[in-house]
């Protein structure tokens, strides 16, 4: 096993984040963000244990992961296309992106005639960004009773992307408060220049990227 600095110190970061909320480390997952990084990048971390990594999309995931796909766990954490859904479920662990109903009722056909279930995040976008994929926050709660009564679904966590030009602080307080609300036991949220105030919120994934492979 090779020794990776950055992975070391992104791992020593979340322990402290979690230590000072009352929590241990092993109560977050690293989710290591590989979308659109070189091997050369991503080896490295691979080979210093990291196991858990996000990808962006499905296409670029298969190509980069197939030969490898009993290493990892795996993420999809960027937008999914409902034609695109067959693969997903096929290929991924977990599903983050959950967002709208026609993707609901697409996922729940493809589960079902594969026998298989990834885990379902439902993102959320409390931001209420134009440009961003999610349930808005006065709607979550009813997708996520569709997802439950309408479509069969398992929905496991919530995921949210606060913006950019906000402090996340209260964007990671309310995806909690929607999650207590309605019995939803897992939290993604938190990237490389908040996962600490994340995990202050409660969260039990942070997606780190930068903080581990370099800009891209």
């Amino acid at each position: 096993m090779t020794v990776s600095p950055a992975l070391t110190d992104v791992l020593d970061r979340i322990a402290q984040a979690a230590k000072a909320s009352g929590r241990t480390d092993a109560d977050v997952t690293l989710v290591a963000v590989s979308k659109q990084q070189t091997w050369e990048r991503v080896a490295p971390i691979l080979g210093a244990g990291q196991a858990v990594f996000g990808e962006n999309r499905v296409q670029e995931a298969m190509e980069r992961w197939s030969e490898r796909r009993s290493k990892v766990e795996l993420r999809l954490i960027g937008p999914l296309q409902t034609n695109k859904a067959r693969e997903a479920v096929a290929f991924f662990d977990v599903i983050e992106t959950l967002d709208r109903e026609k993707l609901a009722g697409v996922l729940a056909e493809e589960i079902q005639k594969q026998g298989k279930a990834p885990r379902l995040y439902v993102q959320v976008n409390t931001g209420e960004e134009e440009q961003k994929a999610g349930a808005i926050p006065s709607e979550a709660d009813a997708f996520i009773a569709a997802c439950r009564q309408t479509y069969g679904l398992n929905v496991e966590g919530l995921m949210c992307i606060p913006p950019a030009a906000e402090p996340p602080g209260p964007h990671f307080a309310l995806l909690a408060k929607i999650a207590a609300r309605n019995g939803v036991e897992k939290l993604s949220m938190g990237m490389s220049d908040d996962f600490e105030t994340a995990i202050r919120f409660g969260a039990t994934s942070v997606r780190v990227g930068s903080a581990l492979f370099g800009a891209r």
